[in-house]
């Protein structure tokens, strides 16, 4: 397990290197797709970063958060950290909202640890500080972080990272010693459950979609085709999903640009046919040419096709436990956090 405090590490020296000037990229929840849709949709406003101001954003048994927490925890949500200038307006409170439960639950459980007198070995704090340490490029990088977020102390770095420590281990107690499943569990929820792992063909697949305005005039249209047909010569000469992506970012019309073009497993039937008919004769990381749906036109790179059929429980078993793992750690943490609630004292401000 990484510890928390490694985020906050990377979040932290971001500040430190770039002055605040960290960007973030937001996953967005699943929708309808609306990559082959001929309408305009706009680019989603952000809130740009902040530097921490250390203004009180909870109080928890009398422990005070901050607004630096919670900006912390915000950029940890994030799979792509550095890929755009903020959070997504629209998407700003629930990431807030999840944040701030998620600090304050930290928050709870660090309680909890003192309270239990848990301890941290000293040759494992020691071991955690070392690999901190290992994250900055000199020596200078480091003293500097540590004059600019802890005065430098280097006793309250030290504490920072204990506490951290000290969540882990009673997380590893209470949540993650408890939520393994065995093969044998699996099975058996392999066995009641046959419909679920019956698919039908699926395709997985990255996406650069170009939309006009709807009842576009001719010149917007051909406007439409001049963009799509940049597009095109851009993304036949990218190598990777990465660069595919970083593309799809730059100039995709389409909402699946905040998250690198990336699609899920979609069903076939869930495709316009034109769009079925070029992934099934693409081979994994080939990009189609120019697919025309409507007045819309759209790029695709495959990156996996898969027929029909019912998976082998052999070929699901280590989803299957790690997706019931998760269903348990789930669990465990939420009974967890209601029950240290029971007796807190907890003020949002």
């Amino acid at each position: 397990m990484k510890f928390r405090f490694i985020m906050w590490a990377s979040f932290l020296l971001a500040l430190v290197s770039s002055h605040a000037q960290v960007t973030s990229h937001a996953p967005v929840a699943s929708h309808t797709p609306t990559v082959f849709k001929p309408v305009t949709v706009q680019k989603p406003s952000v809130i740009a970063p902040q530097p921490p101001s250390a203004r009180p954003v909870a109080s928890v048994n009398g422990a005070i958060l901050t607004d630096a927490d919670l900006l912390r925890e915000e950029y940890a949500i994030f799979p792509y950290a550095r890929q755009h200038n903020g959070i997504p307006q629209d998407l700003a409170p629930q990431i807030r909202d999840g944040a701030l439960k998620m600090i304050i639950f930290e928050e709870l459980v660090y309680q909890e640890a003192l309270h239990r007198k848990i301890s941290i070995p000293s040759a494992k704090l020691q071991h955690a500080q070392d690999d901190f340490r290992k994250q900055f490029h000199s020596p200078d990088e480091f003293n500097a972080f540590l004059e600019s977020e802890f005065h430098g102390s280097q006793q309250l770095l030290e504490e920072k990272i204990r506490r951290s420590l000290l969540i882990d281990m009673l997380l590893k107690t209470e949540v993650e010693s408890k939520s393994t499943v065995s093969a044998a569990e699996a099975k058996a929820f392999y066995d009641q459950n046959p419909t679920r792992f019956t698919h039908p063909e699926m395709f997985t697949f990255q996406s650069i979609s170009v939309l006009p305005p709807r009842n576009a005039s001719a010149a917007q249209l051909k406007d439409g085709r001049t963009r799509a047909d940049n597009a095109l010569r851009q993304a036949k000469a990218t190598k990777s999903a990465e660069e595919f992506g970083l593309l799809a970012e730059k100039v995709s019309d389409d909402d699946y640009r905040v998250v690198m073009g990336q699609h899920k497993p979609v069903a076939a039937d869930e495709l316009p046919p034109q769009v079925t008919k070029t992934l099934a004769a693409l081979k994994p990381d080939q990009v189609s040419d120019l697919i025309q749906v409507d007045q819309a036109w759209a790029i695709v790179r495959l990156q996996e096709h898969k027929p029909a059929g019912k998976a082998k429980f052999e070929d699901v078993k280590e989803k299957v436990q790690k997706e019931l793992e998760e269903n348990k750690r789930n669990q465990l943490r939420a009974a967890l956090d209601k029950k240290l609630r029971e007796n807190a004292k907890i003020d949002q401000m």
